[in-house]
């Protein structure tokens, strides 16, 4: 077995750096480093973590451009996509500056005159995470932040696909003046992380985002050891565009929140769920707008849509849009591709495909990847069955003007992350996080920051 990574452009296959693998045994070092540390790190006081988080984001910001074109490099997400998610990834870093501060603890009226019952909050210990190529820099900052905020320590295996941009950002976290051992990487392969991270003494808790089938993998293993998770897993995201809506806006939307990354995005729009006396009129402005989006490297200035990461991520795209013409998808737009294996570049043309039924693949899949479905509703009830006939219950979308649709929706649709009339929920200061198979807790808000904290109550008596 290599030693090192490839880190490749995925839109031109050349090789950008060739990072080391960790050994086992430095790994293991490394944890134990992470949980010493964490003695440490606890007793620091809140508000001087905060400063030290405040200015890890301040060196994050000043190094913003650098950052993003790394990124792109190894991501191929164009570059003012890559610039946005630093953005996104330091309002993590900021937020959980500021509720650093706000760790409150309580006192209950005890049932007797003789006692009093303190409440507090302590941090849960060694942090172990393991992060996806698509958002390298948020997905890392999003865990890493309320980690350090609660007082734990912290390292992460970042994707093999893009580490460059995750080690980057922690260097900068050293550079602002927190410990190398309290936040640290390590560079192997996702398995091996996993079986160490889940079997050692020293990680009180995972926190992962990926795959439903590898998040249920790391609950199995950690729990011979009572591990904290967290998991923010698969989706399949519906988009319900109700008779009302406003069919511009709903297009504008729909396109922000379905090609996003070339679609490679687990809240991405995955199912457009379209009112009958719209469809047409809703189609035809949807295929027109996505003909003007340009495909290309991340680089290159205009660029709307990179490439696929991978031949797996463009291999199963490619067969599911096969699969539904095959069996009477009707394709608006798209269904081009420009691909070399021997260069290692895989880019697929945004694509609309319309008379998408549940027959089809790409109605039980999850796509990531740039193809948006369409089928039909008559019913309002019938649009929630077609959401609601998934496994995952990441994000859902819908757009009306009815405040009684909206409501009824709302209601009735089983995910965690809704947007009405929004395409792009995302936000550090709002809970993110799924129901059913896509995922356990919640990541941003004030929400975001329990799953680090152990309760711990005081009963004093005799007082």
């Amino acid at each position: 077995m290599s030693n090192q990574f490839s880190v490749t452009n995925p839109a031109t296959g050349e090789v950008i750096k060739k990072v080391k693998i960790d050994a086992e045994e430095e790994i293991k070092q490394k944890l134990e480093m992470g949980h010493k540390a964490f003695k440490e790190w606890a007793k620091v006081n809140a508000h001087e973590r905060s400063r030290l988080l405040q200015k890890w984001s301040d060196k994050v910001k000043e190094n913003k451009q650098e950052i993003a074109e790394i990124m792109t490099k190894e991501n191929g997400k164009p570059l003012h996509e890559s610039l946005g998610e630093v953005n996104y990834a330091t309002s993590y870093i900021d937020w959980y500056a500021e509720e650093a501060k706000r760790i409150y603890g309580r006192t209950i009226p005890a049932n007797t005159e003789s006692k009093r019952i303190i409440v507090s909050r302590q941090p849960v210990g060694l942090v172990a995470a393991i992060t996806p190529w698509n958002f390298p820099a948020a997905m890392m900052t999003r865990k890493a932040a309320p980690a350090l905020a609660a007082g734990c320590t912290f390292i992460v295996k970042p994707a093999a696909e893009t580490p460059l941009t995750a080690i980057r950002i922690i260097e900068l976290a050293h550079k602002a003046g927190i410990p190398e051992e309290t936040v640290q990487y390590v560079n192997t392969h996702g398995s091996i992380a996993g079986d160490l991270f889940t079997q050692s003494e020293y990680v009180r808790k995972i926190t992962f985002t990926g795959s439903t089938p590898v998040g249920k993998t790391l609950i199995q293993k950690s729990a011979d050891s009572i591990q904290h998770v967290t998991m923010e897993l698969g989706g399949h995201a519906p988009l319900i565009v109700a008779e009302d809506a406003d069919l511009d806006f709903a297009v504008q939307q729909t396109i922000a929140t379905k090609f996003r990354n070339a679609g490679q995005t687990c809240v991405c729009a995955n199912r457009l769920i379209i009112h009958e006396h719209v469809a047409e009129e809703f189609a035809k402005k949807l295929a027109e707008e996505v003909e003007k989006l340009k495909v290309g490297n991340g680089m290159d200035e205009g660029t709307d849509i990179g490439p696929i990461i991978n031949k797996k991520g463009y291999d199963k795209i490619v067969d599911q849009v096969k699969d539904a013409v095959e069996k009477g998808a009707e394709v608006l737009v798209g269904d081009q591709y420009h691909a070399d294996d021997n260069k290692g570049f895989y880019f697929v043309y945004p694509t609309v495909l319309k008379n998408v039924d549940d027959r089809m693949k790409i109605m039980h899949e999850e796509t990531f990847g740039p193809v948006a479905p369409m089928t039909t509703f008559r019913e309002l009830e019938e649009a929630v069955e077609i959401a609601n006939s998934t496994p995952y219950g990441l994000a859902a979308y819908f757009f009306t003007n009815d405040y009684r649709t909206g409501t009824y929706l709302h209601d009735h649709l089983d995910f965690g992350i809704i947007g009405w009339n929004d395409g792009g929920p995302s936000a550090a200061h709002a809970p993110f996080g799924g129901m059913k198979e896509s995922g356990l807790g919640r990541e941003g808000g004030i929400e975001g920051i329990e799953p680090y904290l152990e309760t711990k109550y005081l009963s004093i008596g005799n007082i």
